[in-house]
């Protein structure tokens, strides 16, 4: 058990480093983007992957989830491993066909995308290519040193053909294309190294079968994800036709989405491992990965909350390459970090509510919960985005669409704690909960307090270098005290990494 307790560490250690380091190249290549192709063309870009997002979670049809969880329960027998993969790629392989053309079909319907549909079909490419990534295959089997190396690689080269290639707003379609070069490297690449766990020879029959219900069942969860997920954006497109909204709002979350990116990559590693300990019927450890996974969580999620919501201009500003937000500049992304200050709390209830469902529920097979929330939480986000952007906050709707998805996220979080009550209270309401607290009041203070000195220290400096110094600076002085004031405290996931902590943890495993 120990060693099993190591190995998920391990796993964690490298699924952080993979996930900071894609973050790293995220913050390099975005800002780039908005300053070539201005908020309209990043607007027109975004509405239309949201489009095109809605027919990739058709094709995938529900199964790497499904996938995730019956692989799990074979890998050490590569016959039976081999069959569940082949039967859920040929599943997928007609989802993927039925979802490209029924996409056709809407592109040439609907006037307004037909205006993009160039855009359309090259982003298409991400699931047609998509199929044959199995990706989940990797997830269930842990390798998440390969995944690890594969995704830096690639995404290392997308950065750097963006840089070079994207310049003007003309180079949306450029852009396009390169942004779906991931998908295809991914999936030739994994396609190479999957022969080695599987085979594609029939030797077993197939039992479609016993995936349909389940799967229908994922599916309609994703897809409700996803809805729930693109409800704002695509509702901002209808009420701004300039999409300019559009781009301040992407640029707003873009800081929420990289928070929310690093715990769900986790779930790589800790819902197989989740499923896999549910699975043997050690609630033991399934209980206690789920307390682990939540702090880890909670360490995250806590201080980027604070540093992100004091310092949204300078982030904001860096991103988007309008210097001076406050002021109404004919920059763009005016907008952008009051709606990066009023998403923030979704770092913690998006995430948490993820977790809820990707280790406990999915294991316990009980994702019908996790459906009826999205689907309550589709409907009033629709409502709210439409009521408070469109009426209420009629010269910054992004802010109103804003508003009204924090506020259903809040009431699907409150929902999934009540249906999980028993398995995450003692995870969530703790000892160490309040230790985080604490030292993140603490780093609240301080940041504010260094928010407002730097200014007067550097007022030399262009306002520019002068963000580059906050950030950089505030956050490795907050990332300092943090973690010395958790040591202090000892904090359980940083107390672990001394000494005494790994000690204590061998004698509890044992």
């Amino acid at each position: 058990m120990v060693e099993m307790k190591d190995n998920t560490r391990i796993n964690v250690i490298v699924n952080l480093v993979r996930t900071l380091v894609l973050t790293l190249l995220s913050f390099i290549t975005f800002p780039w983007v908005c300053r070539a192709l201005q908020d309209a063309a990043l607007g027109t870009y975004t509405w239309v992957m949201t489009f095109v997002s809605y027919f990739l979670i058709i094709a995938k049809i529900g199964i790497p989830n499904l996938a995730v969880r019956e692989c799990v329960k074979v890998r050490d027998d590569k016959e039976k491993l081999s069959n569940k993969v082949q039967a859920l790629f040929i599943l997928q392989g007609i989802a993927t066909i039925f979802s490209f053309l029924l996409m056709t079909a809407v592109v040439f319907i609907v006037p307004s995308l037909r205006e993009v549909n160039s855009i359309a079909f090259i982003l298409s490419l991400n699931f047609l290519t998509g199929a044959f990534s199995f990706e989940w295959v990797f997830i269930a089997l842990e390798k998440q040193f390969y995944m690890s190396v594969r995704s830096i690689a690639v995404l290392s080269v997308s950065a750097i053909m963006t840089i070079v290639f994207v310049t003007n707003p003309g180079d949306v379609y450029i852009y396009a294309f390169i942004s779906i070069a991931f998908t295809l490297v991914t999936s030739i690449a994994n396609m190479i190294y999957l022969r080695k766990f599987v085979s594609f020879k029939k030797t077993l029959p197939y039992d479609f079968k016993q995936y349909i219900k389940p799967m229908l069942i994922l599916f309609s969860v994703t897809l409700t994800l996803s809805l729930y997920n693109q409800t704002d954006t695509f509702i901002l497109g209808f009420i701004d036709p300039s999409k300019a909204q559009v781009g301040s709002y992407s640029v707003g979350i873009k800081g929420i989405d990289i928070i929310i990116g690093i715990i769900s990559n986790l779930g790589t590693v800790f819902i197989p491992r989740s499923a896999y300990y549910y699975s043997k019927e050690n609630k033991w450890f399934f209980k206690n990965l789920t307390k682990y996974s939540m702090n880890i969580c909670m360490f995250i999620v806590f201080p980027a909350i604070v540093t992100m919501i004091i310092l949204s201009k300078p982030i904001c500003s860096l991103i988007s390459g309008n210097n001076d937000l406050v002021a109404n500049t004919s920059g763009g992304y005016n907008d952008s970090y009051i709606v990066l200050m009023t998403l923030g709390a979704m770092m913690f209830t998006y995430s948490i509510g993820e977790i809820i469902y990707g280790q406990i529920l999915l294991p316990m097979k009980k994702e019908k919960y996790y459906l009826f929330a999205l689907g309550g939480g589709v409907i009033v986000n629709a409502i709210l985005s439409v009521v408070l952007g469109k009426f209420v906050f009629v010269t910054h709707p992004a802010v109103g669409v804003a508003i009204g998805t924090v506020a259903t996220d809040l009431c699907i979080f409150i929902f999934l704690l009540s249906i999980t009550w028993d398995w995450v209270k003692e995870a969530l309401f703790n000892n160490n909960t309040l230790k985080l607290l604490i030292s993140n009041i603490v780093i609240a203070l301080v940041t504010i307090g260094l928010y407002y000195v730097f200014p007067l220290i550097f007022k030399n400096l262009s306002l520019v270098w002068l963000y580059v110094l906050e950030l950089l600076g505030i956050v490795l002085i907050d990332a300092i005290i943090y973690i010395g004031l958790n040591l202090i405290l000892k904090e359980n996931l940083v107390y672990s990494f001394t000494k005494k902590g790994k000690n204590l943890n061998q004698e509890v495993s044992q």
